[in-house]
Formats: C-alpha cells, sequence, structure tokens
C-alpha cells in the first residue's frame, strides 16, 4: 500500500515539475541581459561608490575617535 502511494506521488510530481521548468525557461527568455558594455558600467560605478562611502566612513570613524579621545583625556 506504501508503494503505491509513493509511485501515485511521482507520477503527480514528474508533470509539475516539468510544468515548472518550462515556465522557468519562458521567463528566462523574456529576461534583459546585459551588454558587456552595461555590464563594465555598473561594475565601475559600484566600485566608485564603494570607494566613496569607504573614504567617508573613514572620515567620521577618524573625527569620531578623536573626539572621544579628546572628552575623555
Amino acid at each position: 500500500m506504501a508503494l503505491q502511494e509513493q509511485i501515485g506521488k511521482v507520477r503527480e510530481a514528474v508533470p509539475r515539475t516539468v510544468n515548472f521548468l518550462s515556465e522557468v525557461w519562458a521567463e528566462l527568455k523574456k529576461v534583459h541581459w546585459p551588454t558587456r558594455k552595461e555590464t563594465y558600467a555598473a561594475t565601475v560605478v559600484v566600485l566608485v561608490v564603494t570607494v566613496i562611502v569607504a573614504v567617508f566612513l573613514a572620515v567620521v570613524d577618524f573625527a569620531v575617535s578623536h573626539l572621544v579621545k579628546a572628552i575623555l583625556s
């Protein structure tokens, strides 16, 4: 009896899986894949923003640490 239930579950799962994968493939066809130029530009933007934020945080950390040292001494 348990074997029949498992076989039934497998027979039910296979068409659902095939349907899911076909829908995934259809959605992937709709995706706008970036060109090499777009990818390069986005990478440059991310790196520049990362450097700007890192410098800002370093300046704030430096200022706050000196302010705390001045208050405590």
